[in-house]
């Protein structure tokens, strides 16, 4: 790489489950403590780390010691809670992470959201290395050398075993996500093989050897990416309000922005132009910021904008210089358009790449998408789910990805629709069509009880309401439901009669569900002499019924099983091949 060619930091992007430790990590490498002043030791939000080469230098002697003369000016770490990792961070053709480094605790193994992590990495086809973090909690572990597999080799036999047993578990787990991992000194193919970094960010052994590959891997793979051009380019991260002061925080992942410069910011409609008030620069080792009148990629900014109306997370931006035809044109393909169906689910995300991870996971999933939003679920989205309902009851679903209702939201009845949010993008989808999935089992339940009905009702002998013409008395429903017109049969299997009408707390309804006790009324009926002996009465079911129901015995409960058994068994007292 020519040292007189503009190169950038790689932006290096630590994600991995909560409290696997990537914060820590990053104070270990920076020699800052961060970690200990966030809200219960989890990152709130995305921060930036520019750590400038004489730090890595200080922090890596390995560098030295194999004589690396590295061609970047540092690195620029990313910590990100959850997914953020990188649906934040896309950009045309990929990701904007050049390198990830995925944080897994050793004793801890892949967790749900490490493995969410490794799916967004394949699909973003981001290259990255694994630190196994926590290697100081293996029982009886001891620090004995500041060269990591010396100290690995220093171990007892027992704790040595212990380790092995762990790298392997999680070496086993990865290759069932389509990696072949190694220890990093055994890799003799960084293209071909994922490397495993053992490490504590509390002890600092094993930051070191990470920082070595990190950096070896930037300085050989990444020399044409780390080429600045002229021009600036950046993604929107967040919007924050502090006091009466709207910012944007921001990465410029190329060129160099002037606080001079007018920028052009995506949006759904008409691409956003604004000059900017303020523009400050992260400092390096710091989560502070300074102002500046210049900044030079790679870098975290935070802008003032003059213009800062319906800016969105996720958005990239440019410097405008007149052309906004190009620009849009762009943009355009920055902005994929999102493919909706006439029917389908509504789905929000706090971002514009969090919406697309959840729409290309959905595609995968073939789960149709009606309409697609960044930002809070609002009262447009609840009335759509709701007319969705009449037509399309199985899509009446908003998905909220890392979102949630919005004020005038929370106060709307709600019921009839059904609302997942999660933090975790496998596990909303996992919700979604479990679901689905429910729902689906519903509506061909509904369909088969069209047909008919199974009930099991228990008399009630202390409400006899009349005896005969109509004959009224109190049942419970025990199983099932019980719907007005059915025909009744006793535990003999005597028929009775149809349902005249049933009372529900008074009132008329034309059907009752199990666990209910109710007033049932039966024509052409007399209590006394037909039903004071009996305890139970049933819904009687003929025998292509009973079949019908046998065939879809999976759409039916448990008990619903036993009653369709108990009304087969009381036919066959008359007719022993009843129904087989």
């Amino acid at each position: 790489m020519a040292t007189n060619q503009r190169i950038r930091q790689p932006i290096i992007t630590v994600a991995g489950h909560v409290d696997h430790g990537k914060t820590s990590l990053l104070d270990s490498i920076r020699n800052t403590e961060i970690q200990e002043s966030e809200a219960g030791g989890i990152t709130q939000k995305i921060s930036f780390t520019k750590v400038p080469m004489e730090k890595i230098e200080e922090t890596c002697p390995l560098l030295q010691e194999n004589k690396i003369k590295l061609d970047f000016p540092g690195f620029l770490f990313i910590d990100t809670p959850g997914h953020a990792a990188f649906s934040h961070l896309r950009k045309r053709g990929g990701s904007l992470a050049d390198i990830a480094i995925l944080m897994i605790d050793i004793n801890d193994g892949i967790k749900p959201q490490t493995q969410e992590v490794i799916e967004i990495l394949k699909l973003n086809k981001i290259p990255f290395i694994i630190a196994l973090n926590k290697i100081d909690n293996i029982s009886s572990w001891r620090k004995q050398s500041e060269k990591l597999m010396e100290n690995i080799n220093k171990q007892s036999t027992n704790t040595q075993l212990q380790f092995k047993e762990k790298l392997l578990t999680i070496a086993g787990s990865l290759h069932h996500h389509g990696f072949n991992a190694k220890l990093y000194s055994e890799i003799t193919d960084f293209t071909k093989e994922l490397a495993l970094i053992p490490c504590s960010a509390k002890t600092k052994e094993g930051i070191p050897e990470l920082i070595l590959t990190l950096a070896g891997l930037s300085q050989r793979f990444l020399k044409d990416k780390l080429k600045l051009d002229k021009d600036a380019k950046g993604v929107v991260f967040e919007i924050k309000k502090e006091k009466s002061m709207e910012y944007s925080e921001a990465i410029l992942y190329d060129g160099t922005l002037s606080i001079k410069d007018e920028i052009a910011i995506a949006s759904f409609d008409e691409p956003i132009i604004t000059k900017i008030r303020v523009l400050e620069e992260i400092l390096p080792l710091s989560n502070k910021f300074e102002s500046t009148k210049k900044a030079t990629a790679s870098t975290g900014l935070r802008m003032q904008l003059i213009n800062n109306k319906e800016i969105l997370p996720g958005m990239p931006f440019t410097i405008f210089k007149d052309n906004l035809e190009e620009i849009k044109t762009e943009f355009k393909k920055e902005l994929t358009p999102f493919k909706t169906e006439e029917q389908g689910i509504i789905i929000k995300a706090d971002s514009l790449g969090s919406l697309q991870a959840l729409i290309t996971l959905l595609n995968q999933e073939k789960i149709p998408i009606m309409s697609a939003g960044i930002g809070k679920i609002n009262k447009k989205d609840i009335i759509q789910a709701k007319t969705n309902k009449e037509n399309d009851p199985v899509n009446s679903l908003i998905l909220g990805f890392s979102t949630s209702l919005d004020d005038e939201a929370k106060n709307l009845n709600t019921e009839d629709i059904k609302i997942l949010t999660n933090e975790v993008i496998y596990k909303l989808i996992e919700d979604a069509k479990e679901y689905q999935n429910e729902k689906r089992k519903e509506i061909e339940k509904e369909r088969l009880m069209e047909l008919a009905t199974i009930s099991q009702l228990k008399i009630l002998p202390q409400y006899i309401f009349r005896n005969s013409n109509p004959a009224v008395f109190g049942v419970e429903i025990e199983v099932g439901k019980l719907k007005k017109g059915i025909p009744i049969i006793d535990e003999n299997g005597t028929s009775i009669s149809r349902v005249k009408d049933i009372q529900e707390d008074k009132n008329s309804v034309e059907q009752a569900e199990e666990g209910k006790q109710i007033a049932l009324s039966l024509t052409g009926t007399n209590f006394e002499r037909q039903l004071s002996d009996i305890t139970h009465l049933y819904s009687d079911i003929s025998e292509k019924q009973f079949r019908h129901f046998k065939e879809n015995k999976d759409l039916l409960t448990q008990s619903e099983i036993q009653t369709l058994q108990k009304i087969a068994e009381i036919k066959r007292k008359e007719n022993v091949s009843w129904g087989v």
